[in-house]
């Protein structure tokens, strides 16, 4: 049983990221690359969706501190993502680092855990993906078939004041499928999808700030932190608290880009740089937008599919006689238009980081051998591209987002907290390890990044770690049954070798 907390080399991991040739992933990526696929994965849901739900049910207008208290927890963990990915770079992201520092069982922990963060992660934004197109084609007259845009069970109001119950989420279904075939394609073609598609959505956000801070009501802004109900989490401090914890969504994705290590052309300096400038550059948007849009209208009107639609809407009518009233009057469209691509590329970024995870975990024997097949044209992992598409489809045509978005927010900072320790344990066993990017103040900042992804983890609603212990137990079961019986490292320390 000590094989269940061997740990993977150093050494073996660099020889495997040095692997090259038809059955390996191809390097093709930049630092440009890389940042604009953190930021493709971090502004999305988060902010177009989740942001205004947090308001409303946790926070009020102190969301921005929330959005601070989340931004802080996300830096704290980016600072030890960076020097894992510069010390390890090779694709598996979190599930690699531990691995090489706390062992293998941990190791299928994280891994198994990540799932939740990318695939559920990319099934809640193709459930918000879905929100958006039904509210943008309804613009152009077309009424989209109520019982097909959500998922079943979830009661959707008409515009005659009438209620239709969901059936199936179609629309989150299609784009799912849509991305699963381009990241078939090849990674340098989704990479350049994503760049193209974070620019539109940056636009959008700056000019939702830009427009919207002339119309800001002070008076929506008061009280700043509404007084708690009685309840944890029902506003006041705690409500605070809740509100990071839910909104931590929002910051998923600077992580993604360590799964892209494999496919990095310089991943030792360039992985760092990918990890912490999309996390600064976002961090800074989110708590100006967050701010604006509760300034805007009273948070509680903020908990709807598409809050900043409602938000600039109530620009737009301030806006009437003033010479602002051209250039607002656009807002609605574009910030719908910029809703559907920025959340077409968090798909992009989530879908594209599961395949990888699982094609780290099959190349160790966890999985079984098809999850490490390449194509052999699109030098992707295709096969496990193809899998996750269907569990994401599937998750989001049946799944309400609520649900889904509390899921992921958990798994990520399960994985943040390992992912923290595992700093402490690499500095311990390995001080010889060359590391372009090292985390500073160790072990002081990795040990509060740990106590802050616990915190928010207790934040959260009591179902959501019930969930997880579900999903966990299965898991493990899974480990037992198939994992650590063909779990190649196990099998080369009972050979006796390393």
């Amino acid at each position: 049983m000590s094989s269940l907390f061997a740990v993977k080399s150093m050494e073996t991991l660099r020889a495997e990221a040095a692997e090259t040739g038809e059955h390996s992933l191809k390097r093709v990526l930049g630092p440009v690359n890389l940042i604009t696929l953190g930021i493709g994965a971090i502004i999305g849901t988060g902010i177009f969706v989740l942001t205004g739900q947090a308001a409303a049910q946790y926070a009020g207008p102190a969301i921005v501190l929330s959005m601070v208290l989340a931004g802080v927890a996300s830096g704290l963990a980016g600072l030890c993502y960076a020097e894992f990915a510069s010390s390890v770079p090779i694709a598996g992201s979190a599930y690699t680092y531990g691995y090489a520092t706390l062992g293998e069982f941990f190791a299928w922990i994280i891994g198994w855990d990540l799932i939740l963060e990318y695939a559920l992660g990319a099934a809640t934004v193709a459930v918000g993906w879905s929100g958006y197109v039904v509210s943008f084609l309804h613009d152009f007259g077309i009424q989209f078939p109520a019982a097909f845009s959500a998922a079943p069970g979830t009661v959707v109001t008409m515009a005659d004041g009438s209620t239709v119950t969901a059936l199936f989420n179609v629309p989150a279904v299609l784009i799912a499928a849509a991305v699963t075939a381009l990241l078939i394609v090849g990674i340098k073609e989704s990479a350049n999808v994503n760049s193209a598609i974070v620019i539109v959505k940056v636009a959008v956000v700056l000019l939702v700030i830009v427009a919207g801070i002339a119309f800001v009501k002070m008076s929506n802004l008061h009280p700043f932190i509404p007084p708690n109900t009685g309840a944890f989490g029902d506003f006041g401090w705690s409500g605070i608290a809740r509100g990071a914890g839910v909104i931590f969504f929002a910051y998923i994705g600077f992580d993604a880009v360590s799964t892209a290590a494999q496919e990095a052309k310089n991943p030792q300096r360039d992985m760092p740089i990918g990890i912490l400038g999309s996390l600064v550059l976002c961090t800074v948007l989110y708590v100006l937008v967050s701010g604006v849009m509760v300034g805007l209208v009273p948070y509680t009107t903020l908990g709807v599919p598409a809050p900043m639609a409602v938000a600039i809407d109530a620009a737009n009518k301030a806006s009437q006689g003033t010479s602002w009233a051209w250039f607002v009057g656009t807002l609605p469209f574009l910030v719908k238009l910029g809703a559907i691509a920025g959340l077409s590329s968090v798909m992009v970024v989530m879908m594209l980081g599961q395949p990888r995870i699982f094609y780290s975990m099959a190349h160790d024997g966890l999985l079984p051998a098809w999850a490490k097949k390449i194509h052999p044209r699109f030098r992707t992992p295709h096969i496990t591209t193809i899998v996750t598409g269907v569990a994401v489809a599937l998750a989001a045509g049946f799944t309400p987002i609520h649900i889904l978005g509390e899921l992921v927010s958990v798994g990520t900072l399960l994985a943040f907290v390992i992912v923290s320790l595992g700093i402490i344990f690499l500095r311990k066993n390995r001080p010889d390890v060359h590391a372009p990017f090292r985390t500073p103040w160790v072990p002081f900042v990795p040990i509060l990044s740990a106590v802050v992804a616990l915190a928010l983890m207790a934040s959260l609603p009591g179902a959501t770690w019930l969930r997880l212990i579900v999903w966990m137990a299965i898991g493990i079961a899974i480990y037992f049954g198939y994992g650590y019986r063909h779990s190649e490292l196990r099998k080369r320390i009972e050979a006796g070798g390393n």
